[in-house]
């Protein structure tokens, strides 16, 4: 198995990321993120190849020093609009550049793009050749251990292989088949089992290729348990719901100090990039927002929540909105119950 050092030599961070989350990890989830854990990789919600070439790239693309190292995420499947896209995502100063072989809504099998891709490896590996002649940091897929009908050994060797010969750097597999009809994206999250073994089969049989895994991972506990075997691990939902938890990433993952020592911690250090972003003209709800879980499990939680969704949507909410609802909280967690 390759050293997480090695690892870390090309893909800084890659022992532990957060996924990639439409509509949730934006710039001020991932700076808020960041807060949190200084060694975690961070990725932007996807972003299709026609936006970036043809939208408001700052918009989609600008993001804040404070979140490297951070990746992009581009869904398409034509090598050329990939490649134009790679380059200007790079332009933009991401340490990453992700393909997207795993999302399974209408609209991205409607362009030919997501986990549908899955049913072309060959296509794929054309994909990430193009990337890589584009750019010069590294490429990496994210997909799903198969599709529909098909049978996760063929499916993931197939990509895997396809892969490996255009030169990819790494490959975050997602421990679920995606079930492009009949399922709805949310249910295609939760339904299908996961299948964790068939991961470490793939990296077993390609133990050059730098493998992480992704899917119904909660706690950095089982983060590590996977990392005696993968080379990385991404957590999505439980991240983005208890965002907390993420403190415990750098000492327990990287043997290096938390840069907060707690929530309450947290608020204080992001407090200057919500001061700024607001200063900015955004609205303290698009901030805060991310932020709704921080305090769960302590007494004062629910008022904390309650007062963000009231008075921090209002259009004069301010940091001070913020420090009146972590005012809240009680510093004091409950005692458990001995048995």
């Amino acid at each position: 198995m390759i050293a997480a050092a090695e690892i870390e030599g090309t893909l800084a961070g890659w022992r532990f990321s957060v996924a990639p989350m439409m509509d949730w990890t934006d710039r001020h989830c991932r700076a808020f993120h960041r807060v949190l854990s200084a060694r975690a990789r961070l990725y932007t919600e996807m972003v299709t190849t026609g936006a970036v070439i043809h939208g408001p790239r700052a918009r989609l693309l600008g993001f804040s020093d404070v979140e490297h190292p951070v990746a992009v995420q581009l869904g398409g499947s034509e090598p050329g609009d990939l490649a134009e896209a790679a380059r200007i995502a790079e332009g933009y100063g991401y340490d990453e550049i992700n393909l997207n072989v795993g999302c399974p809504s209408d609209r991205v099998q409607n362009g030919r793009f997501g986990a549908c891709l899955m049913l072309e490896p060959e296509h794929v590996g054309d994909c990430v050749a193009a990337l890589k002649a584009a750019v010069r940091v590294p490429v990496t897929v994210k997909c799903r251990i198969g599709v529909d009908e098909q049978d996760p050994e063929a499916a993931l060797d197939a990509l895997a292989d396809a892969l490996v010969a255009a030169g990819v750097d790494g490959l975050i597999v997602h421990a679920r088949k995606a079930w492009l009809k009949g399922l709805s994206p949310k249910e295609n999250r939760d339904v299908p089992p996961l299948d964790y073994d068939r991961v470490v089969r793939l990296k077993r049989a390609r133990p050059a290729l730098p493998i992480a895994v992704n899917g119904g991972i909660a706690t950095v506990a089982e983060a590590k348990a996977h990392l005696s075997i993968l080379d990385g691990v991404m957590v999505g939902r439980a991240a983005y719901g208890e965002p907390a938890g993420l403190i415990a990433v750098d000492p327990e993952l990287f043997g290096t100090p938390a840069p907060v020592a707690d929530a309450f911690e947290a608020v204080e250090a992001y407090a200057p990039y919500v001061a700024a972003t607001l200063a900015g003209g955004e609205r303290l709800h698009a901030i805060t927002r991310h932020m709704l879980g921080l305090f769960n499990g302590r007494p004062g939680a629910r008022a904390y929540r309650r007062h963000l969704s009231t008075a921090g949507v209002e259009a004069t909410a301010d940091l001070a909105t913020l420090r009146a609802a972590v005012a809240m909280v009680s510093r004091e967690m409950p005692e458990r119950d001995a048995a």
